[in-house]
């Protein structure tokens, strides 16, 4: 979408922009004044652009009941999967119309690059939908062999009510990608937006409402962890709970199910991904392209940001030039303009954690070779950093930054690059680059994570199953036929037939 958007028409949708600011409750936006006000930052320039209402557990408990009172009326769990279909496709098909509106909306919300914001919000989100929408009426159950006086049927049935808890760093997606499988099982939703970004997700739901959305079926609240987040892991009526984020708040969503209801919790978490350069690899400008995108997309604030780059020492000196003078050319700056790469981090909070983590490695001894400070302009920017000479051990090469921060490792040998590679406790992503096919698959096997990309950087796309071994996740997954399947249960249906007489 972003090559047929010219820059003045982003502009005029950023003064005429009508904002959302209230919680979207049983198919209508809360009165005024419910909740408490707050000020919506933009991140390029930490000046406020609007206000958002936060709620707490009584709203929590109001969208429960609507998404329970709809679940159970079945206008939307036991409706027949044509009719989900529709509704799924007909807000496919909003999104794609108001992608402008949404796309100015995040970047001013969270900092992001527009024309990153526009592929994402005018391409991957409705074709979340759509594809989740042509899966509804496309999976099927099982009949068992028995013997001839018994049938048995394995059916799939729609988990209940969810509890969705999404991130700031990629609002509206990560919010479709849970959205659309668990709205496609027949589920109602109650969603969690980032406090530091709620607004494309309140939109959302009004658009889905215009598509046909039974009321009850999707609400959302925005607010902060403690008011919102906690009452939906604690709330009895909630069957299960999905959650994208850091490791200490996916441990408190496991301690509120053992604490209330034992509900299932589908976690989504951090990373400490590698970058895996071997030395048969040619250090071409599209390897140093992936490498850099790895690193710098979304300003690393990602969790399976490759920032930790092995390269074999051979080729170590080749890379780290080609990398340094496209660091160097890295466009920082205002998020709404098309020819931003790197927007600022999406709260002076976090800018403070990107910048602590960048003096801790200087401290501990790594060499800075590009960026390593704040950038000078208003708003919340951190220049893209490049460190060298570090060690496994650094808390740079071990926790996750979530920043435009990438270092680099020398290693000696293959067997060096895999130890060091697999030295984590996270297990999302890693990236593999040789031209030894064989090596390519030993490395795709041995590496302890959900998704490996050779010669490339890539998280797959909606039909493959995103998700972490180790710290970085559960056994659920986003994405795929997997990410429906487990907004569902599983039933067996035993039918003994009844003698029939000659």
């Amino acid at each position: 979408m972003t090559s047929t958007v010219s820059q003045s028409s982003i502009d005029e949708a950023a003064a005429s922009l009508s904002l959302p600011s209230r919680a979207f409750i049983d198919g209508r936006y809360l009165s005024p004044g419910q909740g408490a006000v707050h000020a919506n930052l933009n991140p390029a320039t930490g000046q406020p652009f609007g206000e958002i209402e936060f709620y707490g557990a009584r709203e929590v408990d109001l969208a429960v009941q609507a998404a329970r009172r709809a679940f159970n009326g079945g206008a939307w769990s036991r409706c027949a999967p044509e009719q989900r279909k529709e509704v799924l496709l007909r807000l496919a098909a909003l999104v794609r119309e108001h992608a402008l509106e949404l796309a100015v909306m995040e970047s001013m919300d969270s900092g992001k690059p527009i024309k990153d914001c526009l592929h994402e919000i005018g391409t991957e989100v409705p074709n979340f939908f759509q594809w989740y929408g042509e899966l509804t009426d496309k999976l099927f159950g099982k009949v068992v062999p028995t013997g001839e006086g018994t049938t048995a049927l394995i059916v799939n049935e729609p988990i209940g009510v969810v509890g969705a808890v999404v991130p700031w760093n990629f609002p509206l997606l990560m919010a479709t990608w849970k959205l659309a499988p668990a709205l496609a099982a027949g589920c109602s939703v109650i969603l969690k937006p980032a406090e530091q970004t709620p607004l494309s997700a309140l939109r959302l739901a009004e658009l889905a409402t215009m598509a046909g959305l039974p009321d009850g079926v999707l609400n959302v609240i925005p607010g902060l962890g403690p008011k919102v987040g906690e009452p939906i892991g604690r709330h009895p009526g909630i069957d299960a709970v999905s959650f994208t984020g850091s490791n200490e708040v996916g441990a408190l969503f496991l301690m509120y199910s053992a604490q209330s209801n034992m509900k299932p919790v589908g976690l989504e978490m951090g990373g400490k991904s590698p970058l895996i350069v071997l030395e048969d690899a040619a250090i071409s400008e599209d390897l140093i392209e992936q490498a850099i995108n790895a690193a710098f997309w979304n300003g690393g604030q990602n969790c399976s940001a490759n920032m930790r780059q092995i390269v074999h020492q051979s080729r170590k000196a080749e890379f780290l030039d080609k990398i340094l003078a496209r660091v160097a050319g890295l466009r920082v700056g205002d998020p709404l303009d098309l020819t931003t790469e790197i927007g600022p981090m999406v709260s002076q909070e976090q800018r403070r954690r990107v910048l602590g983590y960048i003096a801790q490695g200087r401290a501990d001894g790594a060499r800075i070779l590009a960026g390593g400070d704040a950038d000078d302009r208003s708003g919340f920017f951190v220049r893209p950093t490049v460190f060298d000479e570090m060690r496994p051990e650094m808390s740079i090469a071990r926790e996750e930054i979530f920043g435009p921060v990438l270092g680099v490792f020398g290693v000696k040998s293959v067997e060096e690059g895999l130890s060091l590679a697999t030295d984590t406790n996270y297990g999302l992503h890693a990236s593999v680059f040789t031209s030894d096919i064989d090596r390519a698959l030993m490395f795709a096997k041995r590496l302890p994570c959900g998704t490996v990309s050779i010669n490339g950087f890539s998280e797959g796309d909606v039909k493959t199953p995103f998700g972490g071994y180790r710290r970085s996740g559960s056994l659920a997954r986003d994405k795929g036929v997997e990410a429906l399947l487990q907004y569902t249960q599983v039933k067996t249906v035993w039918i003994r037939a009844r003698p029939v007489m000659s």
